[in-house]
């Protein structure tokens, strides 16, 4: 409890988000690289909430380290628990789609996946993973369940960053 306490102070836990955003996006990569598992547009729609959290959460530090005031890291905490709650609807609702509960955005047909580096005639039609078929689940949860897990707990955690900065 006393490591967690460490983590959620001063600019400790936006540094925390900041590398655990990075480590999200590199295990995609990982699946799609190494994996083979072509992202469909819904996945690549979860990691835009990521690159949006480093970008917010690097330019944020940055500032802070200009001016350390603690009502603009509790304003920080807050803004990347609200992301990270992006990030946990995002995939909730690929989850659902996945699940068969929500319709499909249009773009989100299921067809053979596109190599991003086979050189092609660009006036062809690409196609594009399907967003409905999960690759696999582990525990029932497909990859975009566990990531929307893993986002709500990230957002919990940086409230609780918040409220601890508060009170200190």
């Amino acid at each position: 409890m006393l490591k967690l306490q460490m983590l959620l102070r001063d600019w400790t836990w936006p540094a925390a988000a900041l590398v655990i955003s990075a480590l999200m996006i590199a295990i995609a990569h990982g699946f799609q690289t190494f994996g083979g598992l072509a992202p469909c547009p819904l996945c690549l729609r979860q990691r835009e909430v990521y690159w949006a959290l480093i970008a917010m959460t690097v330019t944020g530090l940055a500032i802070w380290r200009w001016q350390p005031k603690r009502r603009f890291l509790v304003a920080l905490n807050v803004l990347i628990g609200l992301v990270f709650g992006v990030g946990a609807v995002v995939a909730a609702y690929h989850a659902g789609v996945e699940w068969k509960l929500f319709p499909p955005p249009a773009g989100c047909a299921a067809a053979a996946a596109v190599d991003p580096f086979a050189i092609r005639d660009l006036n062809q039609n690409f196609h594009v993973a399907d967003c409905t078929a999960a690759p696999f689940y582990i525990l029932g949860l497909s990859m975009a369940g566990w990531n929307g897990v893993v986002s709500l707990i990230l957002s919990a955690l940086s409230f609780v960053a918040a409220a601890a900065t508060v009170r200190r």
